[in-house]
């Protein structure tokens, strides 16, 4: 069982940044994928970023390549996302998730609003 506990959105201008964190419990983060996606308002899910269990391997979403980059600690049982020039379309519920494979994420956050203002 993994629990995550996200924290750090709130509201920002845009052009503004925020740094997500996501802290999970356990003894074996280190073993779990880790990833962040978003909700919208009357929108679909979507996929954020990812990174792989022991930090090497990154990728991200079309909507935050280039503004957003994922990171983690396995000593701190954390992962991050660093958002930068943020944009109102940014505006969301950040979610972040956790598999032992990236195709199974067992384990998901209960979200941290992100307001963006214009």
């Amino acid at each position: 069982q993994v629990l995550l506990v996200e924290s750090g959105g709130g509201l920002v201008q845009a052009g503004g940044s925020l740094r997500l964190s996501c802290a999970a419990s356990g003894r074996t983060f280190s073993s779990y994928n880790m990833g962040w996606f978003r909700q919208a308002p009357g929108k679909e899910r979507e996929f954020v970023a990812r990174i792989t269990s022991n930090g090497v391997f990154r990728y991200y979403g079309e909507s935050g390549k280039g503004r957003f980059t994922i990171s983690r600690s396995n000593a701190k049982n954390t992962v991050y996302l660093q958002m930068n020039s943020l944009k109102p379309e940014d505006t969301a519920v950040y979610y972040c998730a956790a598999g032992l494979v990236w195709t199974s994420l067992d384990y998901w956050g209960q979200g941290t609003q992100v307001t963006v203002s214009s």
